[in-house]
């Protein structure tokens, strides 16, 4: 492959990156100032009690997604992308309709973070963040440009 090509492959899947991590990152409300952290947030609603609203939003729904996520989490903290989606659909939410980042990396290293999204009914997304920092979630609306949940590309969800 010529080095021209390689370089701007490279800066193509950098910029990628970059717009996930600050995607992530907005998305998330990492330092939006005070109030609850994820884990707090997350813990909050994550009651052992939640269950599955067919048909119903993001809102209605965050509990189940967190509980399912984090509990093939605590069961297997590498899990990564194929099985959180496989855990989402067994669980009842639209495979259709999500979006999962890569496990690795455009030079073959290990993601520093996976997302998996959903979006829901009510045209809003539930968005999940596994890696090394633990486990956050959020809702939030999809990108008005393209109506997707995530920013850049994302893996084909064909298994």
């Amino acid at each position: 492959m010529p080095v021209h090509l390689v370089r701007k492959l490279t800066a193509v899947a950098a910029l990628a990156v970059a717009s996930l991590s600050l995607a992530a990152c907005s998305t998330l409300g990492i330092d939006s100032g005070p109030g609850p952290t994820e884990t707090e947030s997350t813990a909050a609603t994550a009651s052992p009690e939640a269950t599955f609203v067919p048909g119903g939003g993001a809102e209605e729904n965050k509990a189940y997604f967190d509980k399912t996520l984090q509990a093939l989490l605590d069961a297997n903290p590498d899990a990564g992308s194929h099985e959180m989606v496989n855990a989402l659909t067994d669980a009842g939410f639209d495979k259709a309709q999500m979006e999962v980042t890569f496990d690795k990396t455009s030079v073959d290293l290990d993601a520093d973070f996976v997302i998996v999204s959903v979006k829901m009914p009510d045209d809003m997304c539930l968005i999940g963040q596994t890696g090394t920092k633990g486990y956050a979630s959020t809702v939030g609306a999809p990108m008005k440009s393209t109506g997707k949940c995530q920013i850049g590309v994302t893996q084909d969800i064909d298994w």
